[in-house]
């Protein structure tokens, strides 16, 4: 996958196991930005994060 196309993001709340699932920037130094900051909730810090192909 090149470095500017979209990639889609699966998070799941290791909490309430909710799932969200969504579409951010690969960033020049190989991470993901979605935009995500928070679950339903209100976790900000334990989620389970893949990347779909």
């Amino acid at each position: 996958m090149l470095k500017n196309q979209r990639a889609k993001i699966t998070i799941q709340c290791n909490i309430c196991g909710e799932k969200f699932t969504l579409r951010g920037r690969r960033a020049p130094g190989g991470q993901v930005d979605t935009g995500f900051k928070q679950c339903l909730c209100d976790n900000d810090t334990q989620f389970h994060i893949t990347e779909e192909e």
